[in-house]
């Protein structure tokens, strides 16, 4: 197990070398000099960003059959009423 004076332990983005950043602030590759802090895997996609954002309300479902049955319910009234008118 490496001391922890070492600082955080590193696989180069670029050479995949492994090396500790002996905590010093910026984390450089000894073997290419590659800034760790550029690396493509610390930074999310454009479409990975906007999938982050808060998720669309769902719009109510509408069933077809509901209206077309709404619509029905005044119809059949005026066919009662018609019944009914021929019956007196």
């Amino acid at each position: 197990m490496a001391p922890k004076d070492l600082g955080n332990k590193h696989t180069c983005f670029k050479c995949q070398t492994k090396f500790y950043d002996l905590r010093k602030p910026v984390p450089l590759c000894p073997r290419c000099g590659a800034d760790q802090r550029e690396s493509p895997a610390l930074k999310a996609p454009a479409h990975e960003k906007r999938a982050r954002q808060a998720p669309r309300k769902p719009e109510p479902e509408v069933d077809p059959l509901d209206a077309d049955a709404e619509e029905e319910v005044p119809a059949e009234e005026d066919e009662d009423e018609a019944v009914e008118d021929e019956d007196v």
